[in-house]
């Protein structure tokens, strides 16, 4: 028999998942705050997910965040659901409930506008349109912070223009779609852009929109973050333009769950940041 009282764990599911930084994160949070607790990457595949988010309640966890691929999957089996989530149409947040039930939120629209708060402060999402490049998971997560943050227009472009019309379709009027060729347009009298796309990344294809009509008043942001600062912010920040990159979010994004796991509201500060990039 032992009086140690169970220690709360953690993790992040996705394939691959090994890339991530969260669980460095969570170990600088947990020192900063004396929180006896881990933290654990866990590549499952598609096929297993149910399974596995079944049956790590029983080993001790108490919640999960979700990446790619799983993150429209773990919204169909979760059994009760945040309205931002069901909005969005995926989860990056599990908590495993003491009543068994598994609790689906999303927490990338959060994530996003605390970074433009606090690494933009003069920001002003009400102050013009908005210019969304990309559709996918991520960019829905954008698109209804945006327009809960009072975004007047929202136009997006994505290389597969249906998937930016049934954008339109879920959202409303308020989105306006541009062809993928038309994309630059777009950013003419923007007031904040924002790529979601992989564009830029480190492997993936480069970024070429091209950024012409920028006005120098415009705050950008770059989910991208390999690397931080991607060949889209270094222009525009050569235009004069705020630039914010995307490592922010994953911060911000993580404090929710780390709140509902742990039960110490985290802060970001410059030393997770530090921490995180390995400085």
């Amino acid at each position: 028999m032992t009086d140690h009282p169970r220690i709360p764990l953690a993790g992040v599911i996705g394939s691959p998942v090994a890339h991530s930084r969260s669980p460095l994160l969570f170990r600088t949070w947990f020192a900063e705050y004396g929180i006896d607790g881990f933290y654990i990457p866990m590549d499952v595949a598609r096929d297993d997910l149910e399974t596995v988010l079944r049956t790590l309640p029983k080993a001790g966890f108490v919640g999960t965040n979700v990446t790619i691929p799983h993150k429209i999957r773990a919204l169909e089996i979760a059994d009760v659901i945040s309205d931002r989530a069901a909005l969005i149409g995926a989860a990056n947040t599990l908590v495993f409930r003491p009543d068994g039930k598994i609790y689906a939120d999303n927490t990338d629209g959060y994530g996003f506008i605390a970074n433009l708060r606090q690494n933009a402060p003069n920001w002003d999402p009400k102050s013009g349109p908005a210019a969304v490049l990309g559709s996918g998971g991520a960019a829905r997560a954008i698109v209804a912070s945006l327009l809960e943050s009072g975004a007047p227009e929202i136009r997006i472009s994505n290389r597969t223009r249906a998937r930016a019309d049934a954008l339109r379709q879920e959202f409303g009027a308020r989105l306006v779609v541009y062809d993928w060729v038309q994309a630059g347009n777009m950013l003419e009298d923007a007031a904040t852009v924002v790529n979601t796309t992989s564009l830029g990344m480190v492997g993936k294809s480069e970024f070429r929109v091209p950024l012409d009509a920028l006005r120098p008043s415009a705050t950008c942001c770059d989910l991208v973050y390999t690397p931080l600062k991607t060949k889209f912010l270094a222009e525009a920040e050569d235009v004069g333009c705020t630039v914010v990159d995307g490592l922010g979010m994953l911060l911000h994004q993580a404090v929710p769950g780390f709140e509902r796991w742990f039960g110490q509201r985290p802060e970001v500060t410059e030393t997770v940041r530090n921490a995180v990039l390995g400085a």
